[in-house]
């Protein structure tokens, strides 16, 4: 599989809608983590990214101007007994509760179906990140568009390759419906070694007005991490 231009496929895509990124530094050191939302309406861009104990959640910017809080205020990343979760909805709450109780990640989402807003039917999309820097993800979609009908899509990297990652986003660009994501997570370079450096890529490469939020963490095998958070509020 030919390895992508992450800022390439961002500065082409007015609207990605939410991505993860997982994969391993150029240094092979740290175990690379991404996510970032975007949004067209009023609702969906007052949102900003914080931090709390095992990750970060949404909160709206200005809770005055909060019409919807359904699909859109969630845990976005967690971190449990080593694995980190990260996904665009409320299954990763699903996820760390499999986990918990001994399962796979792939149990937690059988139980699952693509996001309820018709006409989109948004793609689930989850991923775990293991304590040796192994990664799985995941997309719940509508079969062509078709809510009689959940496809559910597993990939599972057994080793993460230094300065290679996996990008999986939910449309494949603007419209009405929105165009949800087709074929295998792409195969990206991922050129830093920082978090800091990695999140100046993607953010400055993300459409300007329809970014919102963005994640990024490093994470080395003795446990410390580089995290970095952008929102376009605040």
């Amino acid at each position: 599989m030919k390895t992508l231009d992450i800022a390439a496929l961002l500065s082409a895509n007015a609207y990605p809608g939410r991505g993860i990124v997982l994969g391993r530094s150029p240094d092979g050191k740290k175990a690379v983590m991404a996510y970032f939302i975007m949004g067209r309406s009023e609702n969906s861009r007052n949102r900003v990214f914080v931090k709390t104990e095992d990750g970060i959640r949404t909160e709206a910017y200005d809770p005055a101007k909060m019409t919807d809080p359904s699909l859109i205020i969630y845990h976005p990343v967690r971190f449990l007994e080593g694995k980190t979760v990260v996904t665009n909805g409320d299954q990763t709450d699903t996820i760390c509760h499999a986990l918990a109780e001994g399962h796979c990640y792939r149990h937690a989402l059988i139980g699952r179906t693509f996001e309820p807003d018709t006409p989109n039917y948004t793609p689930r999309i989850s991923g775990v990140v293991k304590p040796d820097g192994s990664y799985n993800l995941a997309i719940l979609k509508a079969m062509d568009g078709d809510p009689s009908c959940c496809c559910r899509y597993f990939y599972e990297y057994e080793r993460a390759i230094p300065g290679v990652g996996h990008f999986l986003h939910t449309y494949t660009g603007d419209g009405t419906p929105l165009p949800s994501f087709e074929g295998e997570p792409e195969r990206i370079a991922v050129p830093a070694d920082s978090a800091g450096e990695f999140a100046a890529l993607l953010w400055e490469n993300l459409n300007r007005d329809n970014r919102v939020s963005l994640f990024v963490r490093y994470l080395d095998r003795t446990g410390r991490t580089e995290d970095v958070i952008r929102n376009r509020n605040g």
